[in-house]
């Protein structure tokens, strides 16, 4: 009699927590489509395509319409600026307000008409600007102006992994598809802008061929290669409008949210990647001008940076994989401990083509990771909040505007200082052949500064307690808590 009674006891105690569970916790559905996922993917194509763009052909462009001074001067400003304007748009959209057609949607529908027409203008200097002040001012309100509807489009683009629908195995999933159609956009833009800087460096190459001296011409682009920035900039705004359709048609926005405990501090993973943000976008920011006076190679460079991508892309579903077996913390250990002897190499042997490529493969997984991890670990943070703090609701964009502003901030701070440090060694946009403090330069920035962030980084990073062993701990605790406080 007294084993009937404990029986039934149990299967009421089972079914008074599976009826507490769905009447109290958020339900999503487990699993999210596949178009879904790559829906979502294509929406991060601009984001990308722009900012490699930028990365590799802004700095050259500005370098030959305004001093160094001055283009370090906007680099910097507008990437400040770029920063402190994600957690300004992420407060707003969190205060936003549910439409028809969802709380992110809205967003992505406004800012992406008017991002592709400041974007525009970023590669358009009128010709009456002669005085240095006035363009200064011009090519700084259209950058700061970019970079804040930028914002108005990427917080609530990455924010929309929470609102998709699926657990924290299809949240990953979603991140792997989003990262990897974003390597191949970083691909096509460096297709795209390596185009534009080999017409660079040939007519520059002719120029000093013809002139056999020093190149000493007016800080000002011919017309053929202003056309050339301009047109690679509509095809870029083409393809802008394009993917913010696919995500508009194709993701569909789901008010609820799961909230479970996963991961630590937001702010700790923040700071923790900001030095391993430093590591590809200094590096990167500074690839062009390395291969052409460091390496002299800059009729390959398209080559190189093709090599890179190519292998960062491959890697994604590679690291998707690992990171599954092994776990995250120890997937970005690996990954980025794949970046110190490859560049180690390329800054040792800095001629040699066929040894430069064969790091590119090695950096292009290493970079992979540092787009890939920082993303999946995210969510988990999010979740952790929401955990310790459940009274708090919706702000997944506040979360995500974060840690934008932190990566931005790093990227800022690369630009400004790598063209800085240019000026002071007496980088010369106008010359033929660059002094050897010049060429000095370029490699320290691109291989001691790096790695040495990238320590800093990881010596950060092993204090980081997220663990898959841990999460599934807590799950279970939790669900006991359930169980008990229910019955």
């Amino acid at each position: 009699m007294a084993n009937k009674l404990n029986l039934n006891s149990n299967v009421i105690l089972w079914t008074s927590h599976s009826f507490c569970s769905s009447l109290f916790l958020p339900q999503r559905p487990r699993v999210t489509h596949v178009g879904t996922k790559l829906c979502y993917a294509v929406g991060g194509i601009p984001y990308q395509m722009t900012t490699v763009s930028l990365g590799i052909s802004l700095q050259i462009f500005l370098l030959e319409v305004l001093q160094p001074f001055y283009v370090s001067m906007i680099l910097f400003v507008s990437r400040a600026w770029d920063a402190v304007t994600d957690p300004l748009v992420g407060y707003l959209v969190t205060r936003s307000k549910w439409t028809p057609i969802g709380k992110l949607t809205p967003w992505l529908v406004v800012s992406t008409p008017l991002g592709i027409l400041s974007y525009l203008l970023l590669w358009f200097v009128p010709p009456g600007l002669m005085s240095s002040w006035i363009c200064v001012l011009w090519v700084l309100i259209a950058s700061c102006l970019f970079e804040t509807l930028m914002s108005c489009y990427n917080v609530p683009y990455v924010s929309l992994n929470m609102f998709m629908g699926g657990d924290q195995r299809e949240r990953d999933s979603a991140t792997a598809y989003r990262m990897s159609v974003e390597m191949a956009a970083m691909l096509l833009a460096s297709v795209i802008q390596g185009q534009v800087v080999t017409a660079y460096n040939m007519e520059k190459g002719k120029a000093c061929e013809d002139l056999d001296q020093v190149y000493e011409t007016p800080h000002s682009t011919s017309s053929s290669l202003t056309g050339a920035f301009m047109t690679s900039a509509l095809v870029t705004g083409a393809l802008f409008f394009l993917c913010s359709l696919v995500v508009f048609l194709g993701v569909k926005e789901q008010q609820s949210t799961e909230n479970t405990l996963k991961a630590p501090e937001l702010i700790n993973t923040c700071f923790t990647f900001s030095f391993h943000s430093h590591l590809p976008q200094m590096s990167l920011g500074n690839f062009a001008l390395f291969c052409s006076h460091a390496s002299g190679l800059g009729a390959h460079f398209q080559h190189l940076l093709l090599v890179l991508l190519v292998s960062a892309t491959l890697a994604i579903p590679v690291w998707q994989f690992v990171l599954l077996r092994i776990g995250k913390k120890a997937t970005v250990f690996i990954g980025l401990s794949l970046f110190i002897p490859a560049v180690i190499v390329v800054a040792c042997v800095p001629t040699n083509l066929s040894i430069f490529m064969t790091m590119c493969i090695l950096m292009g997984f290493s970079v992979a990771t540092i787009f890939l991890l920082p993303w999946s670990m995210l969510p988990d943070v999010v979740d952790d909040f929401f955990h310790k703090h459940p009274s708090c609701k919706n702000l997944e964009p506040l979360f995500f505007s974060c840690y934008a502003f932190f990566n931005k901030l790093a990227g800022g701070l690369s630009a400004g200082l790598s063209t800085l440090t240019l000026q002071f060694v007496g980088y010369n946009a106008s010359a033929c052949n660059q002094g050897n403090g010049v060429v000095t330069a370029l490699i320290v920035m691109f291989s001691p500064v790096p790695v040495t962030l990238l320590l800093i980084g990881m010596l950060l990073f092993y204090s980081y307690p997220i663990n898959e062993s841990s999460t599934l701990c807590i799950f279970q605790i939790e669900q006991t808590y359930l169980h008990h406080h229910f019955s």
